[in-house]
């Protein structure tokens, strides 16, 4: 396995040797830079909603200095550290012949992540989960596992899977070709808030797992995802975490990871079309949505106590558009 490098960057020399891709997250903790690619993401079904007033941070492959190793974080329910906070997904990103870390955030917007398509609301672009309003708030119920939780903030929007890859980093090889929009610039400038120390203790107790390392599970590690992030004694649905649980129907008959031999950027799954229930889709387990399947084209009907909640301002539907890079 060739070096990693590790680096503390310096936003003034970010400035004048990195290009746009990487000026755009300044400031909110590029720290690590290493020479290998990260591993395609894995297909990992949402556990069930904890409480109201968790969001959803999706799973990222993260880089152990000591072990020399990527190991792989899982995605969890997690509270915002204050209400009308939405959370930014860290990503890896090209620079000058490495990879950079892009560390996430929490802000009132959720800003640029690569183009990475993370799955449940994380389209590459936005988060299509849920929004805040009135202090509140609202899920997605085409996107959230509300599992046996009263929601009584909700709406239905669903999301159009058009192409998927499961590609984790953006530019170089084989990588995501996506760039920051102005509006994401413009995000850039607003006060952000760093990773709860649950999302701490979720990655540190994740790297301390010599099971979540790249090198010994070859890409499918064994959890894959916690209820609650930082606590490893529930993890998330699923035989070792790798099948959907009760799924039907071909959005959750996914295909698993595929091995070690992906790790430089040449992603045989990169550009194609994969049915995954975790890509904004229906919630994997079945007998946690709600039974009244009467809506147009399959859409459950929200419940009378829930339709009198829901007065805020629907968002439209999106796509999950990819960047079909060859």
């Amino acid at each position: 396995m060739r070096n990693a490098k590790f680096l503390v960057l310096i936003p003034a020399l970010l400035l004048c040797a990195a290009p746009a891709l990487s000026q755009a997250a300044i400031g909110i903790g590029i720290g690590v830079s290493v020479n290998i690619a990260p591993p395609v993401l894995p297909v990992y079904a949402q556990p069930e909603l904890p409480a109201p007033g968790y969001l959803w941070t999706p799973g990222y492959w993260a880089w152990d200095g000591g072990a020399n190793d990527y190991y792989w974080v899982p995605g969890a329910w997690v509270e915002p550290p204050s209400a009308e906070l939405l959370w930014t997904p860290g990503y890896w990103g090209w620079n000058n012949g490495a990879y950079l870390w892009n560390a996430g955030y929490w802000g009132p917007q959720v800003g640029f992540y690569g183009g990475v398509n993370y799955g449940y609301g994380y389209t590459g672009v936005g988060f299509a989960g849920g929004y805040w309003h009135g202090g509140a708030f609202f899920y997605n119920r085409a996107v959230a596992n509300f599992g046996h939780v009263n929601i009584v903030n909700v709406y239905n929007t669903p999301v159009e899977r058009v192409a998927v890859s499961r590609v984790s980093f953006n530019g170089g090889e084989g990588g995501i070709r996506a760039q920051p929009t102005s509006e994401q610039r413009a995000f850039m400038s607003q006060h952000h808030v760093g990773a709860t120390s649950m999302q701490r203790q979720q990655e540190q107790h994740a790297m301390a797992m010599p099971a979540m390392h790249r090198g010994q599970n070859g890409g499918r590690p064994a959890i894959l995802t916690t209820q609650r992030a930082g606590d490893f004694s529930h993890p998330g649905p699923g035989l070792n975490n790798h099948q959907a649980h009760g799924g039907q129907g071909p959005q959750h008959g996914a295909a698993m990871t595929r091995g070690p031999q992906q790790d430089h950027g040449q992603s045989q799954d990169h550009g194609q079309p994969q049915d995954r229930g975790d890509r904004g889709g229906a919630p994997p387990d079945q007998h946690a949505q709600v039974q009244d399947r009467g809506g147009p084209q399959g859409q459950p009907h929200a419940p009378a106590h829930e339709q009198a909640h829901e007065q805020a301002p629907h968002p439209q539907p999106q796509h999950e558009e990819r960047h079909e890079d060859h």
